[in-house]
């Protein structure tokens, strides 16, 4: 049993479409620092899961708990003010906009607040811009060029800067890497391991499992919209994880209290 209390912990997260059952009764657990991986089949509830926790849709039922409270949220912006970031595989970056100008979209600094009258304080969002991506790791030579004029893995790991920036409690990547070149991918994950080392707390979806087993500490398996069962990284390997997926392997096969869904 662990005594820690986790970041996040879910039980009976269950979200129905009319007679489709996208997730039904899901239970996960996130401790602090962690970095997790949920795998699956395309179908296998992991985008709704994703959409449930960070506000995008609300579920029928099932409880959310972040550092022990309860919550609910009504939106994505809810979840990111309660300090939960998430990376979409579509990223949601302005491609004609500069670095720190996306950094700060939608959360822009100001000298002074008159609605539409508002005057940006450019200065401290390059600063703060600035500040962001050393930390992180990430190497943008010159920050006020537009992110049209960029490569996928430079704005993805502009995604990444700006989630962990901001995140308090939570990142989620969602597939981070799926479109990116083996030089870029290699860059990406080089970030996630220094979130790892800043003990930042992470989920990440992905379907390499080279990537799951080289980043996470513990891997969550969807099948049919069920999360079967958790492993430990160390206490598995990715044959048994594809034996999960597909059905091969009976999770009930496996040692309880290394395949536990509780927190």
């Amino acid at each position: 049993m662990r005594t820690t209390q986790p970041v996040l912990a879910i039980e009976g997260l269950t979200k129905h479409y009319g007679g489709v059952k996208a997730l039904t009764d899901a239970g996960f657990c996130l401790m602090p620092g962690e970095h997790a991986a949920i795998v699956g089949d395309n179908g296998a509830g992991k985008s709704t899961f994703v959409r449930l926790i960070t506000g995008v849709e609300q579920p029928n039922s099932g409880t959310i708990r972040l550092d022990g409270r309860p919550v609910q949220f009504a939106s994505p912006l809810d979840a990111r003010e309660q300090g939960i970031e998430t990376v979409y595989q579509t990223l949601a970056l302005a491609e004609d906009l500069d670095v720190p100008a996306n950094i700060f979209l939608g959360r822009e600094l100001t000298h002074f607040n008159l609605g539409p009258l508002s005057v940006l304080n450019h200065k401290a969002m390059r600063e703060r811009s600035a500040a962001m991506l050393a930390t992180t790791g990430v190497k943008i030579q010159d920050m006020s060029e537009t992110l049209r004029g960029m490569s996928g893995g430079q704005r993805q790991c502009v995604a990444i800067a700006r989630a962990a920036g901001f995140a308090n409690k939570l990142i989620i990547l969602d597939e981070p890497t799926a479109a990116l070149g083996v030089q870029e991918t290699a860059r990406v994950e080089e970030i996630i391991k220094g979130l790892k080392q800043r003990a930042i707390p992470l989920i990440i979806i992905s379907h390499n499992l080279r990537q799951v087993f080289d980043l996470v500490d513990r891997i969550w398996v969807f099948r049919q919209g069920r999360i079967i069962c958790s492993r430990p990284k160390h206490l598995s390997n990715p044959e048994e994880i594809v034996g999960l997926i597909t059905g091969a392997i009976d999770p009930a096969s496996l040692p309880a209290e290394e395949a536990s869904l509780a927190c």
